[in-house]
């Protein structure tokens, strides 16, 4: 999704074409989903992870143009800051043991990468926000020479017209004035692309939404910035309002941020998300692609609808639809709430954890998602990000009407055989299921996910450290553990 692009300046009239371009993919796109036959193709899983590069001193580390030179991978890319890099890890069918394949990959990626990091002063490491930042890290002075981020900044401080806020409640809250959108970079995540069936991909998207609180939960691993305590799952408000442009009004109406959660529950198919983005949200990045699309629906290639990804880019729902013009052309669902580590197989985890439990629902859902409000899935996402396993989150009893809030932990442990048999019932073997699903249940039995150990990990040290000498050594010791590939439920304190 990060398209480069080639200016960083634009005209009114590069605006209204974009949007007469992006009306035309909106209807090739309809076209294509009525087609019979189209996005057909088994179910796969993919992934994207961002990763800090840090110094032998535990500092974030300028070298990401450096390190990937040095790297020779195409599947490594740049991020927006310049200690910032991700990979996009490779597709692989359910059927042929894609979480563990994905794992292998990820770790002999980052051995890889880490050799190359060495020999240019870095370390790579996999953590949702690096907790030695400091105020000095951001700014421009600190962003990827690439025209895409140029152009992205420029035209985000444009709309917003004045610094960013960032308020951010927490044990130690946090409230400060930011002039550009580096603070976006502060955060890195794993994201899950799994892909889905056009006629399935209604159901899949509201029970992946339905979902997502109980993994995002399970899988904190954010819990503080410059020093300060706040949510399990800081990233989530953190990049919420490190881009957002809108000045918000409590007594007017105001815009839908480009950072969300969502509208509502999807009602017939994908076509009414990638609307939703469109109409939605103005453009930010008005380049038309100079090659003219050469197959419609039912053509022998699929049309790239360049435009239309250019623009979903620029948009950033936790979970968002995504077409894609290889294999014939296809629909992918990405799941974006997860943050990047601690471990290679508590990430994967994280994932079979999330794509079973919502295939796990299928058969519920119709009864449950008019017993959810989309209000009350929202409530739940932003409470699973504020308390980690520690949330209360509203979900409806079973054999009874409404619903209350309940532990986190017992939600989970109620669910996770229904994770289970929605694994199994899209090709997982049982041995890939029970070893995931294990290192999930490991979590929830030691209320231990990656936010609370570094929580728990830092109380241990500041009872005889400074706070920053104490948040140096627990990222060393976080590091260390890290390399290890060892759950993070079995790390000690």
């Amino acid at each position: 999704m990060g398209i480069e692009i080639d200016q960083t300046t634009f005209k009114d009239s590069d605006f209204s074409d974009f949007s007469s371009a992006l009306e035309e993919n909106l209807a090739t796109l309809r076209d294509l989903l009525e087609t019979p036959g189209f996005g057909q193709g088994n179910a796969s899983l993919g992934a994207e992870l961002e990763m800090y590069i840090i110094d032998q001193h535990g500092r974030p580390l300028h070298a990401n143009h450096e390190i990937a030179d040095a790297a020779q991978d195409p599947q490594l890319t740049l991020e927006l800051n310049r200690y910032n890099l991700e990979y996009n890890l490779s597709p692989y069918q359910i059927s042929e043991s894609a979480f563990a394949a994905t794992e292998r990959e990820i770790e002999t990626k980052l051995a890889k990468l880490r050799a190359v990091a060495g020999g240019l002063g870095g370390r790579i490491v996999p953590i949702g926000i690096l907790p030695t930042l400091l105020k000095s890290d951001f700014g421009p002075h600190c962003i990827t020479d690439r025209k895409r981020f140029h152009a992205l900044v420029q035209q985000l401080l444009a709309r917003r017209g004045g610094n960013f806020s960032i308020d951010i409640d927490g044990v130690s809250p946090l409230q400060l004035e930011m002039s550009d959108i580096t603070l976006e970079g502060a955060n890195t995540s794993f994201q899950i692309h799994y892909r889905v069936a056009v006629e399935k991909f209604a159901g899949t998207f509201n029970a992946i939404q339905l979902m997502t609180p109980l993994a995002l939960a399970v899988g904190a691993n954010s819990p503080t910035l410059f020093g300060h305590r706040l949510w399990q799952e800081t990233r989530i408000p953190l990049f919420k309002q490190s881009i957002d442009t809108r000045i918000i009004d409590r007594y007017s109406w105001n815009q839908p941020p480009r950072v969300s959660f969502g509208q509502g529950w999807v009602r017939e198919g994908a076509a009414e998300l990638f609307a939703e983005v469109v109409r939605l949200y103005p453009p930010l990045l008005p380049v038309c692609s100079t090659a003219a699309d050469s197959a419609g629906a039912g053509g022998a290639t699929a049309p790239s609808l360049a435009e239309l990804r250019l623009h979903q880019s620029t948009v950033w729902l936790w979970n968002r639809p995504i077409y894609d013009d290889a294999d014939g052309g296809h629909l992918r669902i990405e799941m974006r709430a997860l943050p990047a580590g601690p471990t290679s197989v508590d990430m994967v985890a994280n994932a079979a954890l999330l794509i079973g439990l919502a295939e796990g629902v299928q058969q519920e859902l119709e009864q449950l998602i008019p017993a959810i409000p989309f209000a009350i899935a929202e409530y739940n996402f932003y409470r699973a990000a504020q308390f980690g396993l520690d949330a209360r989150l509203v979900w409806p009893s079973a054999q009874q009407s409404g619903f209350s809030e309940r532990p986190v932990v017992e939600i989970l442990e109620e669910l996770l055989p229904m994770a289970a048999r929605g694994l199994d019932s899209i090709g997982v073997s049982s041995s890939e299921t029970q070893h995931y699903l294990d290192v999930i249940r490991a979590r929830v039995q030691r209320r231990r996910n990656g936010a609370s150990w570094q929580l728990g990990k830092l109380d241990a040290l500041q009872r005889s450290r400074p706070s920053a000498v104490a948040q140096h050594e627990m990222l060393e010791a976080f590091y260390a553990l890290s390399v290890t590939n060892a759950p993070v439920s079995e790390w000690s304190l």
